[in-house]
C-alpha cells in the first residue's frame, strides 16, 4: 500500500504546514502571498541569512530560523523550487543596511530563482550575495554541467555562517566563510526504501528486499548503483570511503560529522550508524570532533541515511559550538 499523508486540500498542503509551524513556534512569522517565513524578532544590525527550497526536506529550512542561524526561509511546493517572487519578497522583509546572504542548494530551479530574486532586489538598492552549496559526492561527475547537488552540508553552512552573522561579520566575510565550509564538506546517502510523493502516491523507485540504493538524492533521485543489503557497519564503510577520498582526509585530521535520517529512519538506527562511523574514523586515525545525529535534511518518508563530513578547523569548531536557538536545533 502506498504511503498516506495527513492533508486537506493538496493545493494548501504547504501553506497549512507553514501555518502550523508558526503556531508551534511563535518566534517564527509568516507571510501568505507570496509565501515565506521569517524570524519575528531579529537584530537589525546584522547581515540577514535566507535560504529555501522545496517542501519535503523538513526541518530544512524553516526549522532553522532563529538566533544563530537563518532569518528567513522560502518554501516551494513539494520538491519544487520557490519562485523568484517569493524569494525577493522574503529578501526585502529581512534586509537591513548590512545586506542579505542567500544560501542556495545546487539545484537548477533554486539557482535560477534565487539569482532572479537577487537581481530584482539589487535594482532596489538591496545588497545580496550568495553561497552555493554543492556537496553530494554521488553527483561529482566530470562531464556534468550542473555539478554536485546541494544536500546535507547546507545545514553546516547555515549553522556556521549563522553564528558568524550573529557575531557581526560583514557580508563579504560571510560569503568567504560559507564558501570555505562548502569546499570542505561532502555528503553521501543511501536508501533502503524510496520516498512517496504525496501528489502521486507512488514511490520514486522500487527496490528488492536485498537491495540498497547507493548515492540516492534528497528528492528521490536514483543513486549511482544498487548494492547488496548488508550489516550497518558495512553500509557506513561504503559511504565513508568516497567521502574520505573526496576530502583527501588523512590520519590526524578532524571532522564535524552529520549523521542524517532521510525521513523514516528511526533514531535508534541512526545511533547504530553513528557508532559505526565513529569506530571507522577512529580506525583510520581521523577524529570525529563534533557529531550531530538526527533527521535534519529529509526526503519525505524515505528510509535512508546521509553522512556529511566537514573538515574541521578551529574557526569552524568555534562557530559550530556557538549558541543557536531554532525549532530544530538549539544549544
Amino acid at each position: 500500500m502506498a504511503h498516506r499523508y495527513f492533508s486537506n486540500d493538496p493545493d494548501e498542503f504547504v501553506s497549512e504546514a507553514v501555518e502550523g509551524l508558526t503556531i508551534a513556534h511563535p518566534t517564527i512569522a509568516m507571510e501568505r502571498d507570496p509565501l515565506y517565513v521569517y524570524r519575528a524578532q531579529r537584530p537589525s544590525n546584522k547581515v540577514a541569512l535566507l535560504s529555501g527550497g522545496g517542501t519535503g526536506h523538513e526541518p530544512l529550512h524553516a526549522g532553522f530560523i532563529g538566533a544563530g542561524m537563518l532569518d528567513a526561509a522560502v518554501p516551494g511546493a513539494v520538491f519544487a523550487s520557490p519562485t523568484a517572487i517569493q524569494v525577493a519578497a522574503a529578501t526585502r522583509k529581512v534586509a537591513g543596511e548590512r545586506g542579505v546572504l542567500h544560501i542556495i542548494k545546487n539545484y537548477t530551479g533554486d539557482v535560477i530563482n534565487f539569482k532572479i530574486a537577487a537581481e530584482l532586489c539589487a535594482d532596489e538598492g538591496i545588497e545580496v550575495q550568495h553561497v552555493l552549496v554543492a556537496d553530494d559526492v554521488a553527483t561529482d561527475i566530470a562531464e556534468s554541467r550542473v555539478g554536485r547537488r546541494g544536500t546535507g552540508a547546507t545545514l553546516a553552512v547555515e549553522k556556521i555562517c549563522g553564528a558568524a552573522a550573529e557575531e557581526g561579520a560583514d557580508l563579504a566575510t560571510l560569503v568567504k566563510l560559507g564558501e570555505s565550509v562548502g569546499e570542505n564538506a561532502r555528503s553521501m546517502a543511501l536508501a533502503l526504501d524510496a520516498c512517496t510523493h504525496p501528489g502521486t502516491g507512488k514511490k520514486s523507485f522500487e527496490l528488492a528486499a536485498d537491495e540498497v540504493e547507493f548515492g540516492v538524492g534528497i528528492h528521490g533521485e536514483r543513486g549511482r548503483k544498487r548494492i547488496p543489503f548488508t550489516a550497518a557497519d558495512d553500509l557506513v564503510a561504503q559511504l565513508l570511503d568516497p567521502l574520505r577520498e573526496a576530502l583527501a582526509l588523512q590520519r590526524g585530521d578532524g571532522v564535524i560529522a552529520i549523521v542524517n535520517g532521510l525521513g523514516s529512519t528511526q533514531l535508534t538506527e541512526q545511533y547504530v550508524l553513528t557508532r559505526a562511523l565513529r569506530n571507522l574514523l577512529d580506525g583510520q586515525g581521523i577524529e570525529m570532533q563534533r557529531v550531530l545525529t538526527g533527521s535534519y535534511v529529509t526526503a519525505l518518508d524515505m528510509s535512508g541515511i546521509s553522512i556529511t563530513l566537514v573538515r574541521a578547523n578551529d574557526e569552524f569548531l568555534r562557530l559550530w559550538d556557538a549558541p543557536v536557538d531554532t525549532p530544530a536545533l538549539r544549544w
